[in-house]
């Protein structure tokens, strides 16, 4: 093989010639979405390309367009701090939500005229890139808003994204020795679908939806993964600038953006008054199925920069920036039944069984419909077409019947006679809108099966290897009619039971044993007082102490604790005012359940007191449960979605849509590692 010398003059001057033409036509291509020409023709200069570095290695810049196909992989992405906090927003759904917004930045500004940007709000990832003396340098995720993660390595490998920034257009501002850029990396709706397609041919798992594909695409530690994801990439702001350009306004921002190569979205707006920026916002909805990108609704914008200085921010949201939310995203389906549930507080509901049917990246199969005057309210029946929507995002609702398609046959549906488990009569308490079987736990076997469920459950008395399945078995079988019941269990009845045995009987009855020791929060908890949930049990215990004292309260004496109002309160004194319930607890604790005293205090004392916290992904070494009620000893309550009143969100690996939102809503965010040390200095 000859030895290389080098390149020559040529070789220079031909490779320089070519990263240029091919930056120039994946600029039209990813960018302006107008190819000039057809991918063959494309396919030789970049080959060429890479035939000539291949050869000169010297000839490879950090910036070749050949570079975009990915590096070695990562351990783990690196933190780093944003230029400026990023910041979540507030959000309106209604005219008088938004009108309310504009009329206190009005206010604010005093007599200044004021016009606003309206763009679509992206549904994606939201990232910051710097740019320095034109070059990407550095790529990052919103993490906690003053802190990401470092993605450059996968950003670089998208081809919408330019990795120098020049000026494309006569007279365009001068590329600053340092700018960064704010937008969304998402996945365009066709590509999404046809990268899908892809996968089910090839047996792969398709992804569940455009967000969450570009969420996981860019949180992968080798970049080669990304770069076969179809991203793109929209900008929409300035995070900070040193040089000489001083922009005014935000749709400035994006001509100078779009004139650097950026892409930015064209239905930028700018309107002067409500009725304007409302007929933008109807006009996007109307358009919203059309659009080759997922949006949630439109971010709204005090124009001017300077303007927006003046009105600042607050609790890490702008003032001068509001987001209106769309309607939740809906999908059509049949009402092919109703069944009602009965659970432990003897709360009797209808649930739907649905046409399965794919909602906002999930197939539902059942709706809850509440109560029987939600029934009334839709005037719904059996057969009818109705709207289904994921309220949140989360919970699957039936939002209405579906006018002129009811058919013939379409069923009305009743409140059962009778209880569907003991055939008891079914009363409505007071002004309440949930009906109940008037029987006791001790008569209607659901109430029974599922106080005991909750009973052993996790938060609970944690009763380990004792399921659902088997309870049925022990009701069923007449062994249990009460939680206390479960400690009178011999190993000769339990190892009769069908797939038990011998060694299974032992275990559990090991199990029981280890459940008698617990704490007082958890035993409350045990008790399945109606309305009383784990924090509301953490709140009792702390500050009664013992059990003694909590069941002989009144109501004022209930009603001074931290989170029990009115309802709680009388829902804790008619539990207690069973004599039953107060001789369940007395025979349970002969039985040998104990625990620990318990200093009285507020829960506002404790340390992670008036806290909320989210638990997602997944958690190595400490279970989810195991989490919840630490955090939850600690003083915190523990809720199932992130929204504006989460304190903090614990992101373990794999977690998805819940990071997401907590990412743009600023919360601040802790890995496994940090969760378990903030623990552990608690603890200590």
């Amino acid at each position: 093989m000859a030895k290389d010398n080098g390149p020559s003059q040529v070789d220079i001057e031909r490779a320089s010639e070519l990263r240029e033409q091919v930056a120039y036509h994946l600029h039209r291509y990813h960018v302006l979405d107008s190819p000039e020409i057809a991918d063959t023709e494309f396919d030789v200069l970049f080959d060429e390309l890479v035939a000539l570095e291949q050869a000169h290695p010297t000839l490879r810049t950090a910036t070749s367009p050949t570079q975009r196909v990915g590096a070695p992989p990562l351990s783990q992405f690196e933190k780093v701090q944003h230029v400026r906090p990023m910041l979540s927003l507030d959000k309106a759904t209604t005219r008088d939500e938004l009108e309310q917004w504009m009329r206190r930045c009005r206010n604010r500004l005093g007599d200044a005229e004021i016009t606003f940007s309206c763009e679509p709000k992206i549904d994606g990832v939201a990232v910051a890139l710097v740019f320095e003396h034109g070059e990407l340098t550095l790529a990052a995720t919103r993490g906690d808003g003053k802190e990401g993660e470092n993605i450059l390595a996968n950003v670089r490998t998208i081809g919408a994204i330019p990795l120098t920034l020049e000026t494309s257009t006569p007279g365009a501002i001068k590329v600053p020795s340092m700018v960064e850029v704010r937008g969304e990396i998402y996945m365009p709706v066709k590509r999404f679908e046809a990268f899908n397609a892809q996968a089910l041919a090839r047996g792969d798992k398709p992804m569940v939806n455009p967000r969450n594909g570009a969420a996981g695409s860019l949180r992968q530690l080798d970049s080669k993964i990304t770069a076969n994801r179809p991203l793109t990439m929209y900008c929409y702001s300035l995070g900070g600038v040193k040089g000489e350009w001083q922009p005014k306004t935000q749709d400035e921002v994006l001509r100078v953006f779009a004139g650097w190569g950026l892409r930015t979205n064209p239905a930028l707006e700018v309107v002067d008054n409500l009725d304007d920026c409302l007929g933008y916002i109807d006009r996007l909805e109307a358009r919203r199925d059309t659009l080759d990108y997922e949006i949630d609704g439109v971010v709204i914008k005090v124009n001017d920069l300077r303007q927006q200085q003046r009105l600042g921010s607050v609790t890490r949201k702008p003032r001068w920036a509001i987001a209106y939310k769309f309607a939740a995203q809906e999908a059509t389906s049949v009402v092919e039944d109703v069944d009602f549930q009965v659970g432990r507080t003897g709360a009797i509901t209808p649930v739907a069984r649905l046409q399965p049917t794919f909602v906002g990246g999930v197939t539902v199969t059942n709706a809850t419909l509440h109560n029987m005057d939600e029934i009334a309210r839709m005037d719904l029946h059996v057969g009818d077409r109705v709207m289904i929507r994921r309220a949140g995002d989360v919970i699957p609702q039936i939002a209405g019947v579906i006018s002129g398609q009811r058919p013939a046959d379409a069923r009305r549906i009743d409140l059962p006679k009778g209880c569907p488990s003991c055939g008891s009569s079914i009363l409505r308490q007071g002004e309440e809108v949930v009906v109940r079987c008037s029987a006791t736990r001790d008569f209607c076997p659901a109430q029974r099966k599922e106080g005991l469920k909750h009973f052993v459950s996790k938060l609970a008395l944690d009763v380990d290897g004792l399921g659902d399945k088997l309870i049925d078995q022990l009701v069923d079988g007449g062994l249990v009619a009460n939680s206390a019941d479960l400690f009178a269990l011999t190993h000769q009845q339990l190892a009769a039971l069908e797939r038990m045995g011998a060694k299974s009987a032992d275990k559990l009855l090991a199990a029981l044993e280890a459940a008698k020791q617990t704490t007082l929060p958890r035993f409350i908890y045990a008790l399945g007082i109606r309305e009383v949930g784990e924090a509301t049990a953490a709140a009792l215990a702390h500050h009664f102490g013992d059990i003694e004292p909590l069941y002989h309260a009144d109501a004022e004496a209930l009603e001074a604790v931290s989170d029990v109002g009115p309802i709680v309160a009388q829902s804790i004194v008619e539990f207690f005012t069973q004599s039953d319930q107060r001789k369940l607890v007395l025979t349970l604790r002969q039985a040998g359940v104990h625990w620990p005293s318990i200093d009285v205090v507020s829960m506002e004392d404790l340390p992670l007191g008036g806290q909320t916290w989210v638990l997602t992904g997944t958690l190595d070494a400490l279970s989810r449960t195991a989490a919840k009620q630490k955090l939850i000893e600690l003083g915190a309550k523990v809720a199932g979605s992130v929204s504006a009143k989460t304190t903090v969100l614990v992101a373990g690996p794999g977690a998805g849509g819940k990071l997401e939102k907590a990412q743009s809503l600023g919360i601040d965010i802790l890995t496994e590692a940090e969760f378990i040390a903030l623990l552990t200095q608690y603890t200590n």
